[in-house]
């Protein structure tokens, strides 16, 4: 099995170049490189601003009849990002730069306008030296003069550092940061002054309006009496407690009257003898009629006749 990396190919004794045709390809024929804008420019059909340096997939050829010093000179096809629109430059040997053709305007740039203005004041002044000499002495004193200005200048530059060297800009900046605190102190102080003044001014105003009120003050109006509460009634100041007896825990106080006793209505009963023979009094109703009529009981009637007719009722 042969080697897929080999450096070394096999050939017949009977191998004859010759024989082996030869691709013939149009020598204007185009490929599709990869490259970048040389240059701003901007679309001549929507105005649309391409920068230096913008990628694009162009299309590359040989232009047919031109060439400087042996050096071919090619042709790139680009489209605008925009619009879509064909933009054509090609090389430039010569000046070692690029030419725009078609589609589109190169934007001003003042750098390579500088250096050819350079170019050509150079030219001019190599052409009056090679055929004057007096031109060549008057250039060199020219020279010679401006090389003596210039290392005037710089001379005066170095000078001017040394001096600056001894300067301490540390204390500089201390003094000048002091004299920001005092100034800043004295603002302040100022506005003290100014706030204590104004807040006499008005404590004084204040006093001599307080004084005038008083003397023209008319006697105040009496304050409405409050009207009693309908609620007043139902509250009773609480009463001091009286020690209870021993004696009244079991017997009861005697003629004393409850605060419900005046809300109590005692039912008005029929005093005939035949009601009272048929059936005896009612306990509750018999209580009820003392608690409501605390009247002293007559010494005839004792406990034991009352007995007597609840027990003839009950039979009854």
């Amino acid at each position: 099995m042969s080697e897929r990396k080999v450096l070394n190919k096999y050939y017949p004794p009977d191998f004859d170049p010759s024989k082996i045709p030869k691709l013939k390809l149009p020598k204007d024929r185009q490929y599709v490189v990869r490259l970048m804008a040389p240059f701003n420019m901007r679309c001549k059909t929507c105005g649309e601003y391409i920068y230096k340096g913008k990628k694009f997939n162009a299309r590359k050829e040989t232009v047919q009849n031109e060439v400087y010093l042996g050096l071919p000179i090619f042709r790139f096809y680009t489209k605008c990002t925009r619009c879509l629109a064909e933009i054509t430059f090609k090389t430039d040997p010569e000046n070692t730069d690029y030419t725009m053709e078609h589609g589109a305007t190169r934007n001003f740039q003042a750098e390579k306008l500088l250096e050819e203005e350079e170019k050509r004041v150079q030219k001019e002044r190599e052409d009056e030296e090679l055929n004057n000499p007096m031109k060549v002495l008057e250039n060199r004193t020219k020279d010679s003069k401006l090389e003596m200005e210039v290392l005037e200048s710089l001379q005066e530059l170095k000078d001017l550092n040394q001096r600056q060297a001894h300067v301490d800009f540390e204390a500089m900046l201390r003094q000048h940061r002091l004299s920001e605190e005092e100034r800043q102190r004295q603002e302040q102080e100022e506005d003290e002054r100014e706030l204590a003044a104004l807040l006499e001014k008005a404590r004084t105003r204040r006093l001599l309006e307080d004084s005038d009120s008083e003397d023209e003050a008319a006697p105040a109006p009496p304050r409405p009496t409050a009207r009693p509460r309908p609620t007043t009634i139902l509250y009773e100041p609480p009463k001091a407690k009286r020690r209870v007896e021993s004696w009244e825990r079991s017997v009861g106080s005697l003629g004393s009257k409850t605060q419900l006793a005046d809300l109590v209505v005692v039912r008005k009963t029929v005093n005939s003898s035949s009601q009272q023979g048929l059936r005896g009094p009612i306990p509750g109703a018999a209580q009820s009629s003392q608690e409501a009529n605390p009247a002293p009981q007559t010494p005839g009637a004792s406990s034991l006749s009352l007995l007597a007719a609840y027990s003839d009722g009950g039979s009854d």
